[in-house]
């Protein structure tokens, strides 16, 4: 037994058992790991997984609903009929005043009804305020991108701090005080300037509308 022993001892494993062991550990592993990974992170059921999706597509269809309308209030209430309708009201209720003989409820009515008129407009207002400064932007930030002799640090410029923005002014502070030095302000926008200019982007188009000259 001693010298089975020792001879299975000295015994090498074959090239197919070392394999047959390292695969065999290695699906050891990854089953244990995918294990763990599942109980640490659980699949949520199918049904879950439904009711999770009908939730976030109401709640987009609830934004949206709720961005076109108040779309729609803010562009009405910038129309000339929005104002005829105001007035209207406040002259209805000053009508009649004598009515109800000026009481504390009279004036309770105009009194509660602009109030909630005016706490709505002003979320309202923000939220217009907020999306046509995000556009204007946006269209800047197009603007700088696209030119070679801007800088991409005034790029999301908005989103910088006091600090960085005061750094920034002092820039271009140092710029007009150069052209003081060098020249009067308007020296680098006169009337020649302009009809330089007005004549630049006339070149392009009417290069561009020869060939079509031509063809015609």
């Amino acid at each position: 037994m001693a010298g089975t022993r020792s001879i299975r001892g000295l015994e090498q494993p074959t090239p197919c058992a070392r394999a047959c062991g390292t695969q065999g550990r290695c699906q050891a592993s990854s089953l244990h790991l995918a294990s763990r990974m599942e109980r640490e992170n659980p699949r949520p059921a199918p049904w879950r997984r439904l009711v999770r999706g009908a939730r976030g597509s109401r709640r987009r269809g609830l934004g949206i609903a709720l961005e076109r309308f108040s779309r729609a209030v803010t562009e009405w209430a910038g129309t000339s009929w929005a104002f005829a309708v105001a007035l209207a009201v406040i002259v209805a209720w000053a009508a009649t005043g004598p009515i109800f003989r000026f009481s504390d409820t009279w004036q309770l009515v105009i009194n509660t009804g602009t109030t909630i008129v005016t706490f709505l407009m002003v979320f309202l207002i923000q939220r217009a305020q907020n999306k046509d400064a995000r556009a204007i932007h946006l269209k800047l930030n197009e603007i700088v991108a696209a030119m070679e002799g801007a800088s991409n640090r005034l790029v999301n410029v908005e989103d910088l701090t006091e600090d960085e923005v005061s750094l920034l002014h002092r820039h271009y502070e140092r710029l007009v005080a150069l052209a003081r030095e060098t020249g009067a302000l308007t020296a680098s926008h006169s009337v020649e300037e302009a009809a330089a200019r007005h004549a630049l982007k006339l070149t392009p188009r009417a290069r561009s509308d020869a060939p079509e000259k031509r063809a015609s």
